[in-house]
């Protein structure tokens, strides 16, 4: 797989048959065009298709400003600063201008290309539609440039820009047989308005012509739900849509059924125009189906892209004893065979590389004999972060009964979130109790290149939310491919992935509900402090069984090219 910004005068090997519109993506740390997993995972996808040769083309927006740059002081307080970035450093420009209406005026956009080869040499080109034009004024200019930044007013003028601007440049670009529309989430899908005024939609058209035009966009769009909680689901009061759109645009979605309680629900948009839908894990699916009754959702378990994840030495360990893994993933079942000794100094490797990493940081430096436990995810509450530290002596004492075990955590919390900020300063105080003893470090500014060195070199990733509300979860699969187990609770994707003391270990029972913060801890600690601990200290090749179990049975299944060859034959053949 490469990556580049794009030379040839082509969007792509051929024309797309589906595009992807998602409002992040993570194409790489230097582009901070994504902010957590719903983005990495959407330049995953794009990573797949490209290796598989699928005619696929992506839309998103630009984020000049990024999400945002972190620090922490001493006390563990979040500080921010834009991630600025410069696009013509990375990417190609286009030619093709396009203009939508905001607020009654004409905003106009460009987009930037960056192309991604697959294996085979097909190219998936990404476009990043930008508002920053002379042309325009100077609050439209900034509009495409916070990724979940500003107010809400905002947030709908990016989703209109997303949409309906994503489906003009395509025809600007000549694209005008894209047999699919993909929704990645609810963000994208006023890009149904847009088909449908290319059709001849429109208010007042009377509903049975009304209905036949909604049929044939529907024929058109496939939608991927990733949040498992109402709350989660973007929603804008009609008057700011109206504001926004324009009256014929508000009006149509009234005759649409679509305004509940004097609000649109976006998700509610795209289930109505969408042939097929889908949840991101078994799970996943089955709760979106109650919280939206009526509609057939699909489980499409996501995956993350196997060679982007494999830390360097297990790559170079796979290429020697695994040949054809990177084109073909499944091929990692064979991990079963690999001898123990060779896996374990691959490892050893990787953690070098990740502890390497932490003293570069922060200073201080971790002893690699220790069990290195590592949490890294999108510092928001229910991720529970702080579920652990909460009880800092009671680690201590799992360390003085069971063996030395170490802490890394990672993450950012959104600007506005104080209780996931307040969740980052627990955790960072928690460090000063446990001292030398059980060491804490939290690591600052997480992106996708730190996330791959953790991945790689912890040698247990823990992952704690309170659940139903992981949807899906990809970092515990990106620690599998490096043969990392995990401690999770069963939520999202570690009931399909979890075999106890094969896999990893579960911290709960599936059917343990509701959640029980002191019960969910004490049963964490007690995994560590019987099984994880004793096997890591007490038996190596215990414990390299357990990592060869890892990769061969969720590395080898848990990968984006099986996810995206489920969209090809389930949702995009529909």
């Amino acid at each position: 797989m490469t990556e580049s910004p794009g030379r040839s005068p082509t969007a792509s090997n051929r024309s797309p048959e589906v595009a992807y519109f998602t409002m992040e993506i993570g194409l790489t740390s230097e582009l901070p065009t994504y902010s957590g997993g719903l983005g990495v995972l959407a330049g995953d996808t794009a990573r797949g298709a490209a290796d598989l040769g699928l005619p696929f083309v992506v839309v998103s927006l630009v984020h000049r400003a990024g999400y945002f740059r972190q620090t922490l002081d001493d006390a563990g307080r979040q500080h921010e600063e834009p991630a600025s970035w410069r696009p013509e450093e990375y990417l190609r420009p286009l030619e093709a201008r396009v203009q939508v209406e905001l607020e009654g005026r004409t905003v106009n956009l460009r987009a930037w290309e960056y192309r991604l080869e697959g294996h085979g040499g097909a190219h998936v080109p990404v476009y990043l539609l930008d508002s920053d034009l002379e042309e325009n004024a100077e609050d439209d200019r900034r509009i495409t440039d916070l990724l979940y930044g500003g107010d809400r007013r905002l947030r709908l003028q990016q989703e209109v820009v997303l949409g309906v601007g994503g489906v003009r440049l395509l025809r600007a670009l000549g694209f005008d047989d894209v047999r699919t529309f993909h929704m990645n989430e609810g963000h994208s899908s006023l890009l149904t308005l847009e088909l449908m005024r290319e059709g001849g939609g429109r208010s007042g058209l009377g509903t049975e012509a009304l209905e036949a035009m909604v049929a044939k966009v529907t024929r058109r769009c496939v939608f991927t739900t990733h949040t498992p909680v109402p709350a989660g689901h973007d929603r804008f009061g009609v008057e700011l849509m109206r504001e926004v759109l324009g009256p014929e645009g508000a009006a149509l979605l009234g005759e649409l059924g679509l305004v509940e309680d004097d609000e649109v629900n976006m998700t509610h948009v795209a289930l109505r125009f969408s042939r097929f839908t889908n949840g991101v894990a078994l799970r996943h699916a089955r709760l979106s189906r109650e919280m939206f009754p009526g509609h057939v959702i699909h489980a499409i378990t996501n995956g993350v892209h196997a060679e982007t994840w494999t830390g360097e030495p297990i790559r170079r360990l796979f290429d020697r004893r695994i040949p054809g893994w990177r084109e073909d993933p499944f091929l990692l079942r064979h991990a079963v065979a690999l001898p123990l000794d060779e896996l374990r100094r691959a490892h050893d490797e990787a953690r070098a590389a990740l502890l390497d990493d932490v003293e570069r940081r922060t200073g201080r430096r971790l002893d690699p004999d220790r069990l290195t436990v590592a949490f890294a995810r999108r510092a928001t509450p229910y991720k529970r972060a702080d579920l652990l530290p909460a009880e800092p002596q009671r680690l201590l004492e799992v360390a003085r009964r069971a063996g030395p075990f170490q802490l890394i955590y990672a993450g950012k919390a959104h600007p506005q979130d104080e209780r996931g900020q307040a969740m980052i300063r627990r955790v960072v105080e928690a460090a000063d109790t446990l001292g030398e003893e059980v060491p804490l470090v939290y690591l600052e500014d997480y992106d996708m290149e730190l996330g791959a060195l953790l991945t790689a070199g912890s040698d247990l990733w823990l992952n704690q939310p309170r659940k139903p509300l992981e949807a899906s979860g990809t970092s515990g699969m990106k620690a599998a491919l490096n043969g990392v187990p995990c401690l999770s609770i069963l939520d999202g994707w570690w009931i399909e992935g979890h075999v106890e003391g094969v896999t990893g270990w579960a911290i709960d029972e599936e059917w343990q509900d509701p959640v029980d913060d002191d019960l969910e801890r004490d049963r964490a600690l007690a995994k560590l402090e019987d099984a994880i601990l004793p096997l890591f200290h007490g038996d190596p090749d215990g414990w390299a069984r357990v990592m060869r179990s890892a990769i061969a049975l969720n590395g080898s299944h848990f990968h984006v090219r099986r996810m995206v060859q489920e969209y090809v034959d389930r949702a995009y053949a529909s």
